[in-house]
């Protein structure tokens, strides 16, 4: 009786997965299979493109750069949170979530104003005179991974703040205690116990970096094109469907691939952890 109860909680929620997701996505990379010209001639075509890989590796320099910056940024935010008392930790864990409540799309406007040649930052530079004319910001490689990494960062800091919370300060006095350096410490103690946080932190960032579209396309342009960019140009613009099949194929291979490696990394800092 129990069985069939459990199966038909979770029924519901498991038949909303299949139909809206496992299937559509089935269907995108089936299109890609069923060429007259070959099966994987889609794929040989994209990667035979400089300019598609130019796409791709862009689009995993940006994301791997954002997850890497926004891990160290969002991990150290949340360690101070988290020793901090009560009511602080309130005040600072609703400052982390404050940007979330603000649309993509309007924190990415907000980096416009910020980097334009005629935004606060080259405002801010020109009158201290560090400079003498403004500086071009926008469309650029590093003007994407700035507005990522503020879009993302207090997601990791979300999901880091209860790992850093839960482990118990008893653990850290004894390896004081037993002569440990406080680097030692980190690196024996808190980092393998932190590792299920950094893992799913890294993945959150790394699938919505690798995905986006709306930051890239108004801070990055044509010039600094990513994946999420020229599937949308493909579908909506061209309307090549099944080379939009075949970026969105890829996307979801890699964006797999790379949560297969994070869950490998996870296992052997901390055979716990997964």
């Amino acid at each position: 009786m129990k069985h069939f109860a459990r199966w038909g909680l979770t029924m519901p929620a498991t038949i909303a997965v299949v139909v809206l997701l496992i299937i559509p996505v089935a269907i995108t990379i089936a299109a890609t299979f069923a060429e007259p010209k070959g099966i994987f001639a889609p794929y040989v075509t994209f990667f035979s493109s400089g300019f598609r890989r130019a796409v791709l590796n862009r689009t995993l320099e940006v994301a791997l750069v954002t997850t890497a910056i926004s891990l160290t940024v969002g991990f150290i935010t949340a360690y101070v949170i988290a020793q901090m008392p009560g009511r602080a930790k309130s005040i600072m864990i609703v400052a982390a979530v404050f940007p979330l409540l603000t649309g993509v799309v309007v924190r990415s406007f907000a980096w416009l104003i910020i980097l334009g040649k005629n935004g606060i930052l080259n405002a801010m530079l020109i009158s201290t005179g560090i400079i003498g004319e403004p500086l071009s910001m926008l469309y650029t490689e590093g003007s994407v991974i700035v507005a990522m990494v503020y879009l993302f960062v207090p997601l990791m800091i979300l999901t880091l703040v209860g790992v850093l919370e839960g482990i118990p300060r008893d653990l850290i006095d004894a390896s004081a205690s037993l002569g440990a350096r406080p680097l030692m410490t980190f690196f024996q103690v808190i980092l393998p116990l932190a590792t299920p946080g950094l893992i799913v932190g890294a993945v959150l960032v790394f699938t919505g970096s690798f995905t986006s579209y709306a930051t890239p396309q108004l801070l990055g342009g044509e010039k600094q094109m990513m994946m999420g960019t020229f599937l949308y140009q493909r579908a909506m613009v061209t309307f090549d469907w099944v080379g939009a099949s075949t970026i969105a194929a890829i996307m979801v291979v890699l964006t797999l691939g790379v949560v297969l490696i994070m869950s490998r990394i996870a296992r052997r800092l901390n055979p716990m952890a997964v």
